[in-house]
């Protein structure tokens, strides 16, 4: 009996210890954005304490990325409400429409036991989040910012699903698909050099271990902006053209995304004043990337690792 009591202790102290450095990842005080505290209960970016004992069965995802994943995971009929302009999958779109600038009483009446969100819906819409938790519904708050993130915020997916084995079998097949992926440049003698543009009109690029430079590294790409600094902990980087002109004579690519933040062209990048100095605005290397396929915690990353090998080399990626 006292050999019980010791173990349960001790299991209790662990738990204890793992939740008390989830409330310091979250609240920055360690470098994490949410966290598993066991296999039914997590911490979101927010701080919330999330039990999912009884799993979650009808689900609002006001954020895109979510939508795609609860999909993945096959849990098209537990997904009751999607955010506006939904692309993917093509069953999203049929899905009943709701928005953060929505009347309360909509959530209400739809009867959902999980809102899952983002940390800008948190910050913009405090009023609508703490309505909705005083009418006992569950808001979980996630966006990872980094593929080692990404793999626990999809096993969070499956914990507040019931599908942890589905969110697993996500992991393994990114995980598989990618070392494949990476064998195609791995002898390669030269690597092409890439300036990743993440906001045209403030000069910015993207944080050196974000999503979208771990896709373009995955292709073989090398990132010419190495020693950019991420602003306010996002995946976005400030820059700056002074210093992408310091680096004019060595881009050999350069890629933009395309998506809400940033709408470039290739002949605004071309005669962006300074630019036509880079040796890839001089040589035609200009290319526009879809932001879903190298932004977003999804499996289309594969895509985007797959469209950007196609750009930097069309011989091996056919």
């Amino acid at each position: 009996m006292r050999k019980k009591l010791l173990k349960l202790n001790r299991t209790f102290f662990v738990l204890v210890i793992i939740e008390v450095l989830c409330h310091l990842a979250v609240s920055g005080v360690l470098a994490s954005s949410f966290c598993i505290v066991d296999e039914s209960s997590i911490i979101d970016q927010a701080g919330r304490s999330i039990s999912a004992k009884s799993t979650f069965k009808r689900i609002i995802s006001l954020y895109g990325a979510h939508t795609e994943n609860l999909f993945a995971l096959g849990l098209e009929k537990e997904i009751i409400g999607v955010s506006q302009n939904e692309v993917f999958p093509e069953k999203a779109k049929t899905k009943p429409v709701f928005s953060y600038h929505d009347d309360p009483e909509k959530f209400l009446a739809a009867r959902p036991d999980l809102v899952l969100i983002r940390p800008m819906i948190d910050r913009g819409y405090p009023q609508l989040m703490a309505r909705l938790e005083k009418s006992k519904i569950t808001v979980v708050s996630l966006q990872p910012a980094t593929v080692d993130e990404m793999f626990n915020y999809w096993k969070i997916l499956g914990i507040l699903t019931g599908r942890q084995n589905a969110a697993s079998d996500m992991t393994r097949q990114f995980k598989k698909r990618v070392s494949l992926l990476k064998s195609r440049t791995k002898d390669l003698t030269f690597k092409k050099r890439v300036y990743f543009e993440a906001i045209h009109k403030r000069m910015k690029t993207f944080s050196p271990d974000s999503m979208s430079i771990f896709v373009l590294e995955t292709a073989g790409g090398i990132n010419i902006a190495k020693d950019a600094k991420p602003v306010r902990k996002t995946n976005i980087a400030a820059y700056g053209k002074e210093r992408i002109l310091s680096h004019a004579a060595e881009i050999d690519v350069y890629l933009a995304q395309n998506g809400a933040m940033n709408r470039p062209t290739i002949s605004l990048i071309k005669n962006e004043t300074g630019f036509r100095l880079i040796k890839a605005v001089k040589e035609d290397q200009i290319y526009i990337i879809d932001e879903m396929i190298v932004s977003r915690p999804t499996l289309r990353l594969l895509k985007g690792i797959q469209e950007i090998g196609k750009i930097l080399y069309p011989e091996i990626f056919k």
